[in-house]
């Protein structure tokens, strides 16, 4: 019995806790009792159906809890993916959908058979031997999405296109010795190379530019320097029964899937809902360079590969500093097997610095507080890139999203000193591209209830005259975007446009509605142009922010199945219903990331860059709600000379 899923007796102690070992090898039983595409069956995802927000509200500890399952399975030999619904405690499936034509995420499993496929190909190996490669054992191929460009050949097929790089020596990176030009087209159901594309381009960069300790001698590193130890001799502050965590004024149950990795579920403060479910579904990467065949690079992280997949098994003194709780995921293999990701998620609080303080100058009396917050995170490699996921408590109610971006920049090679308009030479023949990380937040917002309005907030100057003689004046005028098609929106920075969810039946001291704030502060320009291959697959772009009615059934995007997509069943077409949001369960939708023009200091390992949001009370409480914080001063910090 997995440990995050339950408490130490192994009993399931939410309904909300993610499946464990044993459900998830009773799922597919249960499923190979009658499988839908017989001995070629294959499981994508085996994951919780959650419960309906009125089962979850009506739940008490102790009551039995119903256990249903997801299980998306497909077809080893053709094109084709079937989506069920699992009563475990029955031990039947409860509803079968066939979808003819769509595909699943590229599986963790598939990336190693990929590149074996196309280093044992006749036509690629040959392309090798021209660049003077002769040891196709020191060639690494990247198993990148094809997305959909109606490429002759390819119509009908599950593929993917590759790029390579030659590694010089064991454990050296090669990603400084890129095989440029050179893509192969790989089928996953017929496992061959449909196509080798041959572009020709800058020879392979010779010099090595390591990074992993072992290559480097002991005069190369920085002095040591010494320690700076996180301890909390008393213990945490926070409670975990099974997966529901409890810190301060907080409590929350933390989940886990293979597609979106970690997910928030009945976000409370002081007992007051916040948020019901807030998770990260998708992330679109974008590369501006048309040469070659760097065209198709517009992998979609999530919806394509499953980001919860690659999460790693973090590390204590490395990935995670102080006094951590670790939970461990189970997962699903290709063959419905569990696999668990020892210490995927850790969990520990973090000194947050100043959180408010004020002197009084005319008696010189001042009181201090200091803030705090609780951090749960899980960190996950993407072929290349590493992505940190981080999600922040604060004691003043406020709510934060955090990703760290690191890794090794996708390299393509150039001759030395002639990068291209779309790249940047970070070591001699060595480029990286301009591109952008597109993430998108699903955030089914819950205010005091379920009954919620969006707000937009934009701020005006008075026109000068009598009603503004001095010129100064200005104010905010709200805007309730009642429907769907009119909540599509995008970031002003000329009205310091913001967005809000407020419950519209709870008033403040002042006779307000409570809210939140949606604090957007790293919107990003897409630059593919929407009409186009790319662009239309990834048409939630467009807009920062959409509000759409909850349908639990509308939880992608971009759509359920991305592999191929054609761009239909994501927001542009939810929002197509333009149903109301006024006074209504509606789930807030929020784009944002990284427009990378990358730095040759971003080479061999890039330094964390950082994009994000905060979700801020607005109204919520009837003043500053970590005013009655008792005083306290740190013993453990001392003067520096001391």
């Amino acid at each position: 019995m997995d440990k995050c899923c339950s408490n130490q007796s192994g009993a399931i102690t939410h309904p909300l806790a993610p499946l464990t070992a044993n459900e998830i090898s009773k799922a597919a039983d249960i499923v190979r009792a009658d499988p839908p595409y017989g001995d070629d069956t294959r499981f994508e995802t085996i994951e919780l159906m959650e419960p309906g927000k009125t089962e979850l509200a009506d739940f008490k500890p102790g009551d039995p809890i119903k256990r249903i399952a997801r299980v998306n399975v497909f077809s080893a030999v053709k094109v084709s993916v079937t989506k069920l619904v699992i009563s475990l405690d029955d031990e039947k499936i409860i509803s079968s959908q066939e979808m003819p034509g769509k595909r699943p995420m590229i599986q963790l499993e598939q990336f190693v058979e990929i590149e074996d496929i196309v280093c044992a190909d006749p036509t690629f190996i040959e392309a090798c031997k021209k660049r003077g490669i002769t040891d196709m054992s020191m060639v690494c191929v990247d198993p990148w999405s094809a997305g959909n460009f109606d490429k002759p050949g390819e119509e009908g097929r599950h593929l993917a296109h590759v790029f390579a790089w030659l590694r010089k020596r064991e454990n050296s990176n090669f990603y400084a010795n890129p095989i440029e030009g050179l893509n192969a087209v790989v089928d996953l159901l017929s496992k061959e190379v449909i196509r080798v594309d041959d572009y020709g381009g800058a020879p392979i960069p010779e010099a090595e530019v390591n990074y992993e300790a072992d290559f480097f001698d002991e005069k190369d590193f920085q002095p040591k320097a010494k320690p700076i130890n996180v301890v909390q001799p008393e213990g945490v502050n926070f409670t975990l029964d099974g997966n529901k965590i409890t810190w301060r004024n907080w409590e929350l149950v933390i989940g886990f899937n293979a597609r979106e990795s970690l997910t928030l579920h009945d976000i409370k403060f002081n007992g007051r809902p916040i948020i019901h479910r807030a998770s990260i579904v998708e992330m679109t990467v974008p590369y501006g360079s048309p040469d070659n065949g760097h065209y198709r690079k517009n992998v979609f992280d999530i919806g394509e590969y499953g980001i919860g997949k690659l999460a790693n098994s973090l590390e204590l003194g490395c990935d995670c500093l102080g006094v951590i709780k670790y939970l461990d995921v189970t997962l699903n293999t290709m063959n419905g097997e569990p696999w668990t990701i020892d210490k995927a998620i850790c969990i520990h609080e973090e000194d947050s610095g100043l959180l408010w303080k004020h002197m009084d100058f005319r008696t010189e009396r001042t009181e201090t507080r200091r803030g705090a917050k609780l951090v749960i995170s899980t960190i996950c490699t993407v072929g290349n890139y590493e992505y940190a996921l981080y999600w922040y408590l604060f004691l003043d109610g406020m709510i934060e999203f955090e990703v760290k971006a690191t890794g090794i920049i996708n390299t393509a090679a150039c001759l030395p000193g002639e990068p291209g308009k779309y790249a940047v030479e970070v070591s001699p023949g060595v480029a990286g591209q301009i591109h952008q990380h597109i993430l998108c937040a699903r955030l089914d917002m819950a205010v005091d209830g379920n009954a919620n309005s969006a707000v937009e907030c934009n701020t005006f100057a008075e026109e000068p005259g009598p009603g503004n003689p001095y010129g100064n004046a200005y104010f905010e005028r709200e805007t309730v975007l009642a429907s769907e098609l009119a909540a599509a929106r995008r970031a002003n920075p000329p009205t310091q446009r913001y967005w809000k969810v407020v419950n519209p039946n709870k008033l403040g001291k002042t006779g307000r509605p409570v809210g939140y704030k949606l604090d957007a502060t790293h919107c990003v320009t897409p630059f593919i142009h929407p009409e186009s291959p790319s662009g239309k697959r990834a048409g939630f772009i467009q807009n920062h922010v959409w509000f759409t009615a909850y349908d639990a059934e509308e939880r992608f995007p971009a759509g359920d199945f991305m592999n191929h997509s054609d761009g239909k069943d994501g927001l542009p077409d939810f929002i197509k219903q333009d149903r109301s949001l006024e006074n209504t369960d509606l789930v807030m939708w929020h784009v944002f990331g990284l427009h990378h023009q990358v730095r040759m200091e971003d080479f061999p390992v890039q330094p964390c860059v950082t994009t994000g949001f905060k979700l801020m009370p607005m109204g919520f409480f009837d003043g500053n709600p970590a005013i009655n914080l008792p005083p306290e001063t740190n013993k453990a910090s001392c003067p520096a000379d001391a």
